[in-house]
């Protein structure tokens, strides 16, 4: 495996010095799965809040909640002023390659409160 690049002065790269993944201008989640990680750590959490958590508008934030409403995946429930999301996490992945996964075993590797029916 090669090494990476020196910078200038010749001393190797190191971990600290090199590009982080938001550098790379890509991550492994959509905008839609870093929602869906959001909404089940928080399910009384503000569009304003959402949008800001995943790097969006509250525009594009909403969107994507309606997308994974209308796709089953978020139930949306008006208490009062504001709303409260439920992750459905017996749904599979949408994409052929992982449909025979559901997404609580994606949110059940992210961290506490995330995980299956808690």
């Amino acid at each position: 495996m090669a090494r990476p690049p020196s910078p200038p002065g010749g001393e190797p790269a190191t971990s600290a010095s090199r590009p982080s993944a938001n550098d790379a201008g890509w991550t492994f989640l959509t905008n839609h799965g870093h929602a869906l990680v959001v909404l089940a750590r928080d399910g009384d959490l503000r569009l304003r809040d959402l949008a800001a958590a995943i790097g969006v508008t509250e525009r594009t934030a909403q969107a994507i909640v309606n997308d994974l409403a209308s796709a089953g995946y978020v139930d949306r429930v008006r208490v009062g002023n504001r709303s409260r999301y439920t992750v459905h996490r017996e749904l599979p992945f949408r994409h052929p390659v992982e449909r025979d996964h559901p997404v609580g075993e994606l949110l059940a590797v992210l961290g506490p409160g995330v995980g299956p029916a808690d």
